[in-house]
Order: structure tokens, then C-alpha cells, then sequence
């Protein structure tokens, strides 16, 4: 099976879905000659040309909302926002209109849209530059939010995504577009609201996604040096939420540490937390463990960046921590 990257991997799906439907078309900042921030979209306007790869200004109220008048109107659009800091620039459109049309016409309406943009820290890229926002829109109704952090998820979920008729928030790590994996040359979809277990294990469940499911992962592997099996359960979607495979995972370990980017206030997994109490509670050992972000705009000095963000480190001290070590 061929090694890829991420990079390559959304790359080559969004060539594929240029090629398969004339209505695709993906318009955003910097995404023509230049080839993306990301060089995701390198070359693509060479083959395609550009009235289906159209740079647009710096206006993301307005490339978004026209993206959500183009899917009204029969097109599939694929709109992408630069980061994922610069989509509050057009809330209404994604809050007020894309994920309401659908349910307020009664569902004659249908919103074939995906935005793509980039989250995270980690690039020095400073406090408005380095948010991880994605649980904002986790709580919408009529959105879908999807966050890969594999190149097989990435591919798979966005094939998925191009089958869909309702607005969809693409979510993409920055640090992990040069992460490399095992990619089927076949056709392959991953379902959209379906959770991973990237890694079997019996003594304490590890529960994150996009870029802290490698830290998870790199964590359980220094855990089974000490003898503690983690099992590592990738969300992979927000909306909707896959919360069965989590509360199997924890009914069998009996532990449950949760990890994410973002801020702990008023982060995804208190969700989460919140249904493995209500549905689980019983087959506890001990609290569920969260780790996330500090509650502190993102510094760009790079050792108080680090400070932060979550690290494996702390992973680590959690799960000593249930385990009574």
C-alpha cells in the first residue's frame, strides 16, 4: 500500500472530485498561482483553469456567502478559508445560513458545501492565528464537522463528504501535512460520524483527534514500555458525534483520559466526559482525565507556545495518575 502524506492525500481528493463533477469548484485565498498557504492546491489552476479555481479577496463573509448561494443553487462548491481563526469573519453565513437553509425550507434546499481551513498551534503563528475553533461549530445543528488527522482518514472522509448534501466543516491540522501513512490506490470512504480505534489496549482509554491523536499515540507506546495498555480512540467527526465506540472503549478499560487543543473551558470533550458519565458511569475506576490547552491566548515565543499547548507529558502524568503510579 502506497506511503503518503496528509498534504498529498486531500490534494489528490480534491483533484479527484475536480475531475469526477464539472459542478465542483473550490474558490479561496491564495489558492491559484500561489498553490494554497499549504500548497494543497498546487497546479491546480493550471489543469482546471480559472473559473474553477478562483482566488478570491481578502473577504470571507463574501466568498463564503456566495459559496452557500452556489450550493442553493445546484453547484458543489468547496470554499476554502485560510485558517480557521479567519472563519469567525463569516459566522452568519456558516451559523445563520448554511446550517439552517436545509431545515427552514423544509429540506427543498439542499447545501452541498464544504469549507476547508487549517486549526491549530504550533507554527509560532501567534494568539489570532493558532486556534483550535472546531468545537464552536461541534454544537451547531445542520453542520457536520469532520477533523482527520491521518492520511487514510483524510482522503476517505473527504470522498464522504463530496457524497453529502448538507454544509460540511472540513477541518485540517497544520503540523500534520507533512505526517505520512498507508493510502489504498482503490476507492475507499471513511462514513462521516464513525469514531477509530487507532489502538487496542485493555488498562485505560485515550480519547482525542486531529493532531493529539499522535500525541496520544506516541504516549501509549512510551505507557506499554511500563507495562499500561492504552487504548487510543481517534473521534475523527465532531458532528455528529460517534460517543458509542468511546463509552465501548471505556466499559472495557475502565479509565478514560481526554485530550484536545483547544481551551479546557468550554471544550469538546466536556462533551465527551459528559456522556461517558451518562452512559458509563458505572464501569469507572477513577474520574475522567482531561487535558487541553492553557487558558491563555497562544504566545508566539516558542517556548511559551509549547508551555501551552497539551503535551505527551502531561498525557503521560494522567494516566500515572489512574493508575496509581
Amino acid at each position: 500500500m502506497p506511503v503518503i502524506t496528509y498534504r498529498d492525500a486531500i490534494h489528490d481528493a480534491l483533484r479527484e472530485a475536480l475531475i469526477k463533477d464539472d459542478r465542483v469548484f473550490i474558490m479561496g485565498e491564495d489558492i491559484g498561482p500561489y498553490g494554497g498557504s499549504y500548497a494543497v492546491t498546487k497546479g491546480f489552476i493550471d489543469e482546471f483553469g480559472p473559473q474553477r479555481i478562483i482566488d478570491t479577496p481578502i473577504a470571507e463573509s463574501g466568498f463564503v456567502g456566495a459559496g452557500v448561494g452556489a450550493a442553493i443553487n445546484g453547484m458543489r462548491p468547496i470554499v476554502e478559508i485560510m485558517t480557521i481563526n479567519f472563519s469567525l469573519l463569516a459566522l452568519d453565513q456558516i451559523v445563520n445560513n448554511a446550517a439552517k437553509i436545509r431545515s427552514m425550507s423544509g429540506g427543498q434546499v439542499k447545501i452541498p458545501l464544504i469549507v476547508r481551513t487549517v486549526s491549530g498551534g504550533g507554527n509560532q503563528l501567534a494568539a489570532t492565528h493558532s486556534q483550535s475553533l472546531e468545537h464552536w461549530y461541534a454544537t451547531v445543528p445542520g453542520l457536520k464537522v469532520v477533523c482527520p488527522s491521518t492520511p487514510y482518514d483524510i482522503k476517505g472522509l473527504f470522498r464522504a463528504s463530496m457524497k453529502e448534501e448538507n454544509p460540511i466543516l472540513f477541518v485540517e491540522h497544520s503540523l500534520l501535512y507533512r505526517s505520512r501513512g498507508e493510502v489504498p490506490e482503490g476507492d475507499y470512504t471513511v462514513p462521516i460520524g464513525l469514531s477509530d480505534v487507532k489502538r487496542q489496549g485493555k488498562d485505560v482509554t485515550l480519547v482525542s483527534y486531529s493532531r493529539m491523536v499522535h500525541v496520544a499515540l506516541s504516549a501509549a507506546e512510551k505507557l506499554a514500555q511500563e507495562g499500561i495498555d492504552c487504548e487510543v480512540v481517534d473521534l475523527r467527526t465532531l458532528r455528529p458525534l460517534d460517543s458509542n465506540t468511546v463509552v465501548k472503549s471505556v466499559m472495557k478499560t475502565n479509565r478514560a483520559v481526554l485530550i484536545e487543543e483547544t481551551w479546557k473551558s468550554g471544550g469538546f470533550m466536556a462533551e465527551v466526559a459528559s456522556r461517558i458519565y451518562e452512559e458509563a458511569f458505572d464501569y469507572l475506576d477513577g474520574p475522567v482525565k482531561r487535558i487541553a490547552g492553557k487558558e491563555v491566548p497562544l504566545p508566539y515565543a516558542r517556548n511559551l507556545e509549547l508551555a501551552a499547548m497539551p503535551s505527551e507529558a502531561e498525557v503521560l502524568q494522567a494516566v500515572h495518575d489512574l493508575m496509581g503510579r
